[in-house]
This record gives C-alpha cells, structure tokens and sequence, in this order.
C-alpha cells in the first residue's frame, strides 16, 4: 500500500516592531574567532576508537612517551580512548583566566563519548597560536548501551560539551577598530534596515549626522576628532540599545521533505479561486499459492498479484479573498481544508498565477 501524508506546521510570524541594534548588527572587531584542537578523550567503557584508527594509536604512543613511557603500536589497546576534535569561540576582548564552553565531536569509529574525560588540548587560531587549552569531563546528553546485539540510545553520543572546559592563555587579537570611523555590520544586508540604523543612531545626543549607511551591509558612524575613549564607549553602548523598526521580509518557505511551511508577515494574497482534488492511489499484494491434486506430480505454484485502488476526492472550487496580514493568509489557506503537500502545490500554483506577493523559497 502506496500512501502519500505529511505534517502540516503552519507558522505565521507577527512583524516586529522593534528590535536593538546589537540583535542585527555588530560592531566591526567585536566578533568573535574561531579555536580548533586536536584531542584524547580517556575513561570510556569499551566505546571508544577501535585499532582500525591508527591515528589513535599513534597519539597515544606519542603522549605516553612525553611522561617517559616506551611502548609498542603493536601493544597499544584503544577501546578506552577516542581522538576528538575540539571547537571554540574566542570573544572578543577575552583575557588570560576567562573561561569557554568547548565542543568535542568522535574524529575516529568511537561508538560513544559517555563517561570520558577530555586530556589537556591547546586550541590554536587561524594564525596557528595558542589562545587556550581545553580539559575536562565530556557531557554528551543522551546515553547509548549495547548488549547482545541490541542497542538502546538517546541522542547522538559522539559529540559532546565541556562547559567552561577552557581556559583563555592569550588575550584575543580582535580589537574595537580605534580612529575616527566605526564600521556597524548587519547581520542581513538590506537597505531598508541599514538606513534607519544610521537614522536611529542619528538620533542619540552628540551623534546628530554622524553616522551614514554605505552599503546594504554597512553602516559608518564617524567619531569626532579627540574624543575620549570613555566617551566612545558610551556611545557605542548607546548605539547598541538603540532601536530600529523592522519589517520581516516577503517569503514562504516550504520543506517538502518535512511538510513545513513558515509564511512571512509581510507576506500578501490577491484574490484568487481555487480548485483542487486530492489523489490517493493504493496498492496491495497479493501472493496465491496452488497446491498439486493429491497423488500426482505436480508441484507448489505460487504467483503474485497486485490490486489498485484510485480514490480522489472531489471539492468544490474555492474562492480565497484578498488578505492583508499573515493572519488573513492562514484564515484563507486554512478555507482550502488540504493537506501540507496539497498545500505546497497550492502556493506554488498561486505564487505562478501572481496572486502571491512573495518569495517562495522550496528547501
């Protein structure tokens, strides 16, 4: 039997009337960088790499001879330990002392980090310095138990965290760019929104013409010649705090693997009749056996068989009015009665008949 079903999970965002200027932008030098290392988890209960992942071994033989141990690759069991890779994020103006959470993810065929225990790792940026060391105990958040052949989890157990595992050894490199121009980044270009942020910050006292928007990314705020550095600070604060009108861009997007479907705020209907029959078509095997006459030579037939059943539906066309707000979107959609995927073929039909003002956007 062939069915076709999916789950419908229509969202419907409110436009924002709102929001900060530090929740759409930041301040150019203020973003953070990445740390990598390279890493042994110790302790597992017999999940760990097994002898294929020689690079184990290898870093195993290595970290025992630097505390004075000769021993063999040969001789050298793994299933206690897993080679990690080990992930950061170095904020912007961290100090010697401060602490990070990490994240440590299975490099080699570990089953599981339960339990383990992460060994002292240097965490390098992209130039190649050490910015901090990371050690601690793994928290993976869900479990995974094998017995017999039989198996028993709950999340994904090769990856895991160290909250406040490092600790920062350098101070960060990325500094707030220092001279009479600060570059305000959005973190989605848009026109719209970069000029009312220079508009907003025009607005705070003492910044009155200051800042302009340079691209649909960008927005320069100029700092007047010997200002004091406390001073900037506290602007820079102010900058953050301000707040800009937004307007959620024009898009429905549809997961046809998930039958999800999110429609912006800003998202229109024009009138438009609708008329759609839902097709459902089912297929059932069938397997006929014939038996021989008693007595004789004949043998067992089996033979297989098919039945198809097509059942469609029938409604009736259905007239959608015009909706001005995403409320009124989902109360037209919703006169329609079909399912998600008939659904997603509505919208696209829709948005090709012009009676969507959006982008539809298909994942």
């Amino acid at each position: 039997m062939l069915r076709r079903s999916c789950v419908l999970m229509l969202l419907c965002v409110l436009p924002l009337l709102g929001a900060r200027i530090k929740e759409i932008a930041s301040i150019e030098g203020t973003q953070g960088m990445p740390l990598v290392g390279y890493g042994l988890v110790s302790g597992l209960n017999n999940t760990g790499d097994s002898p294929r992942a020689a690079f184990t071994v290898q870093s195993v033989v290595n970290m025992l001879r630097r505390f004075g141990v000769n021993v063999a690759d040969a001789t050298v069991r793994t299933r206690n330990v897993a080679a990690v890779m080990v992930t950061a994020t170095l904020p912007a103006f961290a100090k010697p002392g401060m602490r990070l959470d990490v994240q440590v993810s299975s490099l080699g065929d570990a089953e599981s980090l339960q339990g383990g225990i992460l060994l002292l790792t240097p965490l390098v940026g992209p130039d190649g310095t050490v910015y901090a060391v990371a050690q601690g105990a793994v928290s993976v958040g869900g479990y995974a138990f094998r017995a017999l052949g039989s198996l028993a989890a709950r999340n994904f157990v090769a990856s895991g965290r160290v909250p406040g595992g490092a600790v920062v050894e350098r101070e960060s490199p990325m500094q707030l760019a220092v001279g009479e121009q600060i570059r305000i980044l959005l973190h989605q270009p848009d026109f719209t929104v970069a000029t009312r942020v220079a508009d907003a910050i025009g607005r705070i006292p003492g910044l009155n013409g200051a800042a302009s928007a340079l691209d649909a990314a960008t927005v320069v705020l100029r700092i007047p010649t010997g200002t004091p550095r406390e001073r900037l600070l506290q602007w820079l604060a102010q900058v953050e705090n301000a707040e800009v009108e937004l307007e959620p861009p024009a898009r429905v997007v549809i997961n046809e693997r998930t039958g999800t479907i999110v429609v912006g705020g800003s998202v229109r209907l024009l009138p438009a009749v609708v008329a759609h029959g839902g097709l459902e078509v089912q297929i059932q095997r069938q397997v006929i056996i014939s038996q021989p006459a008693p007595l004789t030579l004949g043998t067992t037939q089996v033979a297989e068989t098919a039945t198809i059943a097509v059942q469609q539906e029938q409604r009736r066309a259905v007239a959608l009015p015009a909706a001005a707000t995403v409320q009124d979107v989902a109360a037209a959609l919703n006169l329609l009665g079909v399912s998600p995927r008939d659904l997603i073929a509505i919208l696209q039909a829709l948005k090709e008949a012009g009676a969507l003002t959006g982008e539809l956007i298909v994942q």
